[in-house]
């Protein structure tokens, strides 16, 4: 048996059928120009990314019981370890149509009528021998999974956009990384500003609260910082920004087990997001731990600056 890597994640695994057109999607329709298939999804893209940083990942999600399962094979092709997923014939992975306009931004129509979750009798002796569990909102699937990794050590990170009321409420308490699009963190505080959802969301549980906000940056809160922060987003040309959340989960996972701060981490994750907007596709432009690092070094590589609650309405 293989040894069990250090980042382990289970959620949605899907393949993207993906149009790009010439128009903002705001104009209401363009002429297509390119179409592609490419294979995605937060979690398996999260743990690609931390193989091309450098890392070990393993996704340990349901998956298609035969041994030419197309995503079973994608994930192979990209370093992801599998030996440690449990096989169900009825398995399969979320189905995507997306459109991305000509300012890369993208609308997501996606089919998710699937077996996603992981086992409920996942092993603890896996668990146990890892550092990180990456899942997204469809770990409410196996909610119990995630509190035995919890028990057991592991540093959960929760990638969440949706809710499904009790069990998603469960699931966020379990994350001591809470990492969460700025809209979606809006919508289960009730809160407006990035400050008031930094401080709605902490608990003394917490390791660090994450709000991503795409061009507008990230705000975050961690245990060893004093203050709210925001980052300003790094200025690069965007060609299209699927999966940029995604890489940022991965890119924080792989900061996480190497050590850095939380300001390191979330520095690190948004010089990977945003290198992975400047290709096609959600995989196309995962960026090595080389390049995020001279993207850091770049001198006009954004610092972080303390959140004053005067100054937080993003106008979004």
């Amino acid at each position: 048996m293989p040894t069990v890597p250090s980042i382990l994640g289970f959620g949605a695994i899907a393949i993207d059928d993906i149009v790009y057109v010439d128009q903002p999607l705001s104009a209401g329709k363009g002429k297509v120009l390119q179409s592609a298939r490419a294979f995605g999804g937060n979690v398996a893209t999260a743990l690609a990314a931390v193989v091309r940083l450098g890392g070990t990942a393993g996704f340990v999600g349901l998956l298609g019981s035969a041994a030419d399962d197309v995503v079973l094979c994608d994930l192979v092709a990209s370093g992801v370890e599998t030996a440690f997923a449990p096989r169900h014939p009825d398995a399969r992975p979320v189905r995507s149509r997306i459109t991305v306009g000509s300012d890369g931004e993208r609308f997501i129509a996606y089919d998710d009528d699937a077996m996603l979750g992981t086992a409920p009798d996942f092993p603890d002796d896996i668990l146990s021998r890892a550092t990180v569990l990456i899942v997204d909102s469809y770990a409410i699937r196996s909610l119990d999974v995630v509190a035995r990794a919890r028990d057991l050590g592991l540093a959960i990170l929760g990638d969440i956009e949706w809710s499904s009321g009790a069990a998603t409420e469960r699931l966020i308490a379990l994350c001591d990384h809470l990492i969460l699009p700025l809209g979606f963190a809006r919508t289960a505080t009730g809160c407006r500003s990035p400050a008031e959802i930094l401080d709605a969301l902490w608990l003394p549980s917490r390791s660090a609260v994450v709000l991503t906000d795409g061009g507008r940056g990230v705000y975050y809160r961690g245990r060893e910082e004093t203050g709210l922060w925001h980052l300003p987003p790094h200025r690069v040309v965007v060609v299209d920004s699927t999966g940029a959340g995604d890489c940022f989960h991965g890119a924080y996972a792989h900061a996480l087990t190497r050590g850095a701060d939380t300001a390191g981490r979330v520095a690190f994750a948004a010089a990977a997001a945003a290198l992975s907007i400047t290709g096609r596709g959600g995989r196309e432009a995962l960026p090595t731990a080389d390049q995020v690092t001279e993207l850091l070094a770049s001198t006009n590589a954004p610092s972080a600056v303390e959140l004053k609650y005067a100054q937080l309405d993003t106008g979004t």
